[in-house]
């Protein structure tokens, strides 16, 4: 009487298990798709917050005196002539003109610093383009320096300001030389914060050189135990300077190591050099110039800027210059259209996208005229008319293996023949676009093939017996039908190609690109790059300008390479049929 209760608790029992298995397994199922899209989410956030500071750029605007005899050597206004003007001194010129106390010459290239003279070219296409320019004066905006464009955006420099909490005196010395003086100790605050920063300096120098002791100690060969010993004696010898500058009876010195300390009253720039033990005084030099007087000032700022020189590309003074023109309203932050229209460029804030973008469409194109015609009449060969044998067997397994192999042996095998054997020219895109078309053509006859697999048998059959051919069944029947899964393969196969970067480095698309290239036939054996190697390329380079550029490359290949699969998928829904 109790056995068929005691099975059925049993088999009810099992089926609870087995629930339970079931929604663990959901669970897993669905804890594991979110954690791959936070981690997409985390990549593409990441990648968006370091390419914002490249979106914007700060521009310079300049009134640029076209003097006829500087612009027009020749006299002539001939295109020759306009060629050979001095268009940077110009620039140069209208820049001093805005800081005319600037004479010396190690402060001349520190002016001449706030900007790349490679915009001369830009100044002289412009008057090549209209002659009637020549002996006035023109209105020029430009990019600004990278390093100053980063220090305006607030990311290589930290700095605060604060009002002088005291009247102060300022006295004229030799030269621009001035002594700022005051009742109270105006200069507490910042004494403090560079004797603490000197105490933490000391510290870390300090155990720098008992690692370097202590690696010393288990060291034991000649030269390495020298090398070691130097690093600790010299690490040992800094923090004693820093602790001699802490001596609360000597006066600070302010030198690259530590903060920097500028005074701003009445429209003038003090850079302060040292500052009094009693903190009530301190001598400096005059960086911009303006009238002061000798009564004392109420209404002024304490300027610290608190990235040492040593640890920016920027000085003190082209910071005062910078912040000058910014109040001037001759500079100003706008969307960065050089990223998108220029080419690459030595300089960071001249460097675009644009040569790498139609170098990929170029290759992308070759690649595309070769791997999906040849990639799909191998496919339809091989699944409709090639008899089933070894032969056919040998070559589908070796279009497998070929899918699976690296891609830069197919660089090496472009490299050897296409350019050692055939001469074809190096770093440009037809060699390119051959290269990525024979890594694309396995992926290509794969998909394919997988595409015509899925037609339904029903189809063929129904052709040949209504009297059509073999040939007309497979292309008026059974490759329409296809089409979908085809087009979809060949695109993604396309879409990797277009990531691809090993293949590229070995033919030489490595190299630097100036001039983007034409969009014409020639355009195929110019010199070009890609968008994945412009990508390698920025994010070695030493400038950190060009830490953003490489994230808003990364978006815009993104961009494409999404572009292309919602291509695929739109394409298969659209086409798609199901039986």
């Amino acid at each position: 009487m109790n056995r068929p209760a005691s099975i059925r608790t049993a088999v009810e029992a099992r089926l609870a298990r087995r629930h339970r298995a079931e929604r663990r397994f959901q669970f897993y199922g669905a804890a594991a798709i979110c954690l791959a899209v936070a981690f997409l989410a985390l990549l593409i956030g990441s990648i968006l917050i370091q390419s914002v500071p490249a979106m914007t750029t700060w521009r310079m605007t300049l009134q640029v005196e076209l003097d006829r005899a500087a612009i027009d050597p020749r006299g002539d206004m001939s295109e020759a002539s306009l060629r050979r003007g001095g268009y940077n001194a110009a620039i140069q010129q209208a820049l001093r003109d805005q800081f005319p106390d600037v004479e010396d010459r190690a402060e001349l290239r520190e002016l001449f610093g706030l900007y790349s003279s490679v915009n001369a070219a830009r100044l002289l296409n412009r008057v090549v383009q209209d002659p009637s320019l020549v002996g006035g004066t023109v209105s020029f905006t430009f990019p600004i320096d990278d390093d100053a464009d980063l220090y305006l955006k607030g990311v290589s420099v930290r700095e605060s300001r604060a009002p002088g909490p005291a009247p102060v005196r300022i006295q004229a010395g030799e030269g621009r030389a001035v002594t700022l003086s005051a009742e109270a100790r105006v200069f507490d605050a910042f004494v403090d914060d560079v004797r603490e920063a000197a105490r933490e300096r000391a510290r870390i120098l300090e155990q720098r050189a008992e690692r370097a002791e202590a690696a010393l100690a288990d060291a034991i060969d000649r030269d390495i135990r020298a090398i070691y010993e130097a690093e600790a004696r010299r690490a040992r010898a800094q923090a004693e300077r820093l602790r001699d500058r802490l001596d609360e009876g000597a006066p600070v010195v302010i030198g690259p190591q530590i903060p920097s300390l500028l005074v701003q009253v009445d429209g003038a720039v003090i850079r302060v050099s040292d500052v009094s033990a009693d903190r009530r005084s301190a001598r400096g030099e005059m960086v911009i110039s303006a009238p002061l007087g000798e009564a004392a000032h109420s209404d002024w700022t304490l300027w610290t800027i608190e990235t040492p020189q040593a640890g920016r590309l920027i000085s003190d003074r082209q910071i005062a210059w910078v912040d000058a023109l910014r109040e001037r309203g001759m500079t100003r932050s706008g969307f960065n259209t050089e990223l998108f229209t220029y080419a690459d460029s030595r300089e960071p804030e001249l460097a675009g996208v644009l040569g790498a973008l139609i170098g990929s469409v170029l290759t992308m194109f070759v690649t595309m005229l070769l791997a999906v015609p040849i990639g799909v009449g191998a496919a339809i060969y091989l699944e409709e008319f090639a008899p089933k044998n070894r032969i056919t067997q040998l070559i589908e397994v070796n279009i497998n293996n070929l899918a699976a192999v690296p891609s830069i042996v197919f660089g090496l095998l472009g490299l050897a023949v296409f350019i050692n054997t055939f001469g074809l020219p190096r770093s440009a895109p037809l060699v390119g676009g051959i290269v990525l078309a024979l890594m694309t053509l396995p992926t290509v006859i794969i998909s394919s093939r997988a595409a015509l697999k899925a037609v339904p048998p029903s189809i063929r059959e129904a052709a040949l017996g209504v009297g059509a051919s073999k040939t007309q069944a497979v292309f008026h029947h059974v490759l329409p039908l296809a089409a979908p899964g085809i087009l979809t393969g060949s695109i993604i196969g396309l879409a990797q190609a277009l990531g691809e970067t090993a293949p590229l480095l070995m033919i030489g698309m490595v190299a630097f690109i100036a001039d983007a290239p034409s969009l014409g036939l020639a355009g195929f054996t110019e010199p070009s790059t890609v968008m994945p190697v412009q990508i390698f390329l920025w994010s070695s380079a030493a400038e950190r300008a060009f830490e953003a550029r490489t994230a808003a490359a990364i978006l815009v290949l993104l961009t494409l390479m999404v572009s292309l699969n919602a291509a695929a998928i739109y394409l298969r829904r659209r086409f798609e049929r199901r039986w």
